[in-house]
């Protein structure tokens, strides 16, 4: 059996919509890299976070509540910021600061194991409070690290989402 995404000369022929030189072999390692740097300093700030702010229990969950909503919060800035002012670097940067730090400082996984542990523990109201004030403090602070971000660098809203066109 053939690979479909391999033409005649066993070249990698780019699935459609997928034609731009980030995919090329080789292009993808510095971003790789980038994430991985920045994944570990950002768990590793999440950790000294937990460290700092211990919970138990079914005690509820502030300190995880409140790196979610600060790394949302953060990721709507940064984001705004590397698309009005800094383009060229945006990608390196945003996978860096982004995907990499943002992206282990923030936990989804840590959000659910709280909620089960509250669940285990009978404490359904908690459990309940807890998952819907994560997700409306997550979204609140993106939006406002956008507004705040947008405000900061003086980007209009229909520049940005035209790419500063």
């Amino acid at each position: 059996m053939t690979n479909p995404y391999l033409d005649a000369g066993a070249r990698p022929a780019r699935p459609p919509g997928h034609a731009h030189s980030e995919h090329a072999p080789g292009r993808q390692l510095p971003l790789v890299a980038a994430v991985a740097v920045g994944g570990a300093l950002g768990a590793g700030a999440r950790y000294g976070v937990e460290r700092l702010w211990p919970t138990t229990g079914t005690a509820f969950p502030w300190p995880v509540l409140a790196v979610n909503a600060v790394g949302c919060l953060a990721m709507g800035a940064l984001m705004t910021v590397l698309a009005a002012r800094f383009p060229r670097q945006k990608r390196l940067a945003g996978a860096l600061l982004g995907t990499g730090f943002l992206g282990g400082f923030t936990t989804f996984s840590h959000y659910a194991d709280d909620v089960r542990q509250l669940v285990r523990g009978d404490a359904y109201g908690t459990a309940a409070a807890y998952l819907l004030l994560t997700v409306a403090a997550a979204l609140a602070g993106v939006v406002l690290g956008v507004f705040a971000a947008r405000a900061a660098v003086g980007v209009p809203a229909h520049q940005e989402a035209s790419g500063g066109r």
